[in-house]
């Protein structure tokens, strides 16, 4: 099965400044590694903008960019925008607040039935309200 990675993930993958990794960032490290080598990453437009924005040296987008391109992007269709629309509104409802890319996330998952692996405290707070599937990260 694919696996939408959020940005958050991305993000502790390309640091180039390590810092050591707690025990569950070299658990999360693990288990992309495991997705990327069985071809079961996805990426969205969005996150791979998210990704390669505030990179201010033209190399490293570059460099970074080119590591991305293997990976195709999920087609955004009208749906995605109007189920992102609609878990928004449910969340707003139960007093749960998140960005509108959160929830676009959220709707490419759901309608492609995709978990989501991401770091991201606020996706647990979204699967209260709406049916997303996170992928579990052992502590």
């Amino acid at each position: 099965m694919k696996v939408l990675v959020d940005t958050s993930v991305w993000s502790l993958i390309l640091r180039k400044k390590f810092k050591p990794l707690t025990h569950r960032e070299n658990n999360v490290k693990s288990i992309f590694i495991e997705f990327i080598e069985a071809s079961r990453v996805q990426l969205i437009g969005p996150i791979r903008q998210e990704i390669l924005s505030g990179i201010n040296e033209i190399s490293t987008f570059k460099k970074l960019r080119d590591h991305l391109t293997p990976f195709d992007d999920i087609k955004i269709i009208t749906e995605d925008y109007e189920t992102a629309a609609d878990f928004f509104n449910i969340c707003m409802k139960k007093g749960i607040q998140g960005s509108h890319i959160d929830f676009l996330i959220c709707a490419i998952a759901y309608n492609h039935n995709l978990p989501i692996f991401t770091l991201d405290i606020d996706f647990s707070n979204y699967s209260k309200c709406i049916d997303i599937r996170l992928i579990k990260i052992p502590d």
